[in-house]
């Protein structure tokens, strides 16, 4: 068991009342969940202060508090620590608790906007493939060995990334990839981690409504590259104009990859169509069953990251053309009646572009193009009219409907994104307040031949209302409802 000593290494510290040398059975940084003997870090958050659950933490165990400001009354045999800022001390405390397994295994950080899910996923595939223990950090799962956990941040808190790689670590994990969310930079949550690579994927309107600005977005986003390591690598998208500025401040080894300009990995789409692509990376050709220009540029930085990391080109292309789409990312299938379905998680306007663009470079133009997409609730609603716009454009028929509406009328979402709709595309939209209902009137609207994009939700198996998770899939309900499944 750790002392009080042990787990401040590295901690900035700025005065203790009490003896260091006590010893701590957990870390927490919720009174509730605190237990006998553990430690208590009280944070400063947007909607609450840790430092006025101090009492409720030691009555409920704590002997240890790390705060930001002593509080009033001190209580004799409680030791308090004073830091700067408790978000970054809890992170290198929980990794100095579970003896900084990050040092100790290749971890590889991938931050953007998009494609972050998917890039991880197929390393994690690749490097399993290839006969390594590996681990995954993402938003649809944690995952190492045949172990697998369902997650509900993309970034998790300090407390559980460290108690999770530790955990890999035991179980004899050699590589880890994980999503790096701008959530997670800005609230210290991967402080105390020790990443061996980065990747950039690309940086477009998401997450204003915490971020307030892109500029503040980006340059969360940069904070990743400049904490990186000499030792480790830096990967990013040159296509991306932002790519470039997430390298100014790096000391890590910089690398690049694009499908438009000179980069040190390269790829080119020779062929594209609902079943797949047949891609030339560097000067090798790969058939992928994964589809789009997007996902292109998901498998280039996957190769790239995977020959930084020392494997074989003939091991990449291998594990490549054997890699499946990942849960939710342009999933497709197709009724007997010959009704093309896609279903992906794009939610962001760049997303859906990019989905929708990349099914009108496959169709014929014989079809129709229906979209069924809505909006969350509670977030960012600049990009509302501008998710409604592109999907207009880009699509024969659109549905919109409800997404995770939270505590929002689904109603006035739908009008936010209907706002951007230009005048003479309002005969294309179509306004369904129930998703399932959405999804049921594109099966009824949809003829043989023609396609269906329901966008947004992808991989998630709930809808959130006014504070619950009722159970919802997109995949089920367009089975139901396309292939006659119960």
């Amino acid at each position: 068991m750790k002392t009080v000593q042990d787990i401040l290494y590295k901690v900035s510290v700025e005065g203790v009342l009490g003896t260091t040398s006590n010893a701590v059975s957990g870390i927490y940084f919720d009174s509730r969940d605190v237990r006998i003997d553990s430690l208590y870090v009280a944070q400063k958050g947007e909607l609450f202060d840790g430092h006025d659950f101090i009492y409720q933490a030691i009555n409920n165990g704590a002997k240890t508090i790390v705060c930001e400001e002593f509080p009033d009354v001190i209580i004799e045999g409680i030791v308090y620590v004073l830091v700067l800022n408790s978000s970054k001390a809890l992170g290198t405390i929980a990794a100095n608790f579970y003896d900084n397994p990050s040092q100790n295994m290749i971890l590889v950080g991938v931050t953007g906007t998009n494609g972050k899910t998917t890039i991880a996923t197929l390393l994690y595939e690749l490097f399993s493939k290839e006969g390594f223990v590996t681990g995954l950090l993402s938003t649809v799962k944690i995952a190492y060995g045949r172990k697998k956990f369902e997650n509900c941040h993309t970034t998790p808190d300090a407390v559980t990334l460290n108690k999770y790689l530790h955990k890999m670590l035991d179980a004899g994990v050699s590589h880890c990839f994980m999503e790096v969310s701008s959530h997670g930079i800005n609230q210290n949550r991967i402080e105390g981690l020790f990443f061996s690579g980065g990747i950039f994927s690309n940086l477009t309107h998401d997450h204003l409504d915490y971020h307030r600005d892109f500029k503040t977005y980006r340059d969360v986003k940069k904070i990743f590259f400049d904490s990186l390591p000499k030792t480790a690598f830096a990967l990013i998208n040159l296509d991306d104009k932002n790519g470039k500025y997430m390298l100014q401040n790096s000391v890590a080894k910089k690398y690049t990859y694009a499908t438009k300009q000179d980069a040190d990995f390269r790829v080119k789409t020779l062929e594209c169509e609902f079943t797949g692509m047949l891609l030339k990376i560097q000067s090798f050709d790969v058939w992928t069953t994964l589809v789009g220009n997007f996902n292109a540029q998901n498998l280039l930085s996957v190769y790239a990251t995977a020959d930084l990391l020392g494997l074989s080109s003939l091991s990449i292309l291998r594990g490549i053309s054997e890699l499946k789409s990942v849960e939710g990312r342009f999933h497709v299938f197709q009724s007997v009646d010959k009704i093309t379905v896609v279903i992906d998680y794009a939610h962001t306007p760049d997303a859906l572009f990019n989905v929708l663009s990349t099914i009108n470079m496959i169709r014929t133009r014989n079809e129709n193009l229906i979209t069924v997409v809505g909006c969350g609730g509670n977030r960012d609603q600049d990009k509302r009219p501008v998710m409604g716009e592109k999907a207009v454009l880009l699509s024969d028929k659109v549905i919109f409907t409800s997404d995770n509406p939270r505590d929002e009328d689904p109603a006035i979402i739908i009008s936010d994104m209907i706002k951007g709709v230009p005048p003479e595309h309002y005969k294309k939209a179509i306004k369904v307040t129930l998703r399932e209902e959405a999804i049921l009137m594109a099966g009824q609207l949809a003829k043989p031949g023609d396609i269906v994009l329901i966008a947004g939700k992808g991989h998630e198996k709930y809808q959130e209302i006014k504070g619950k998770r009722n159970h919802f899939s997109d995949l089920e309900i367009a089975k139901k409802t396309f292939l006659n499944t119960d």
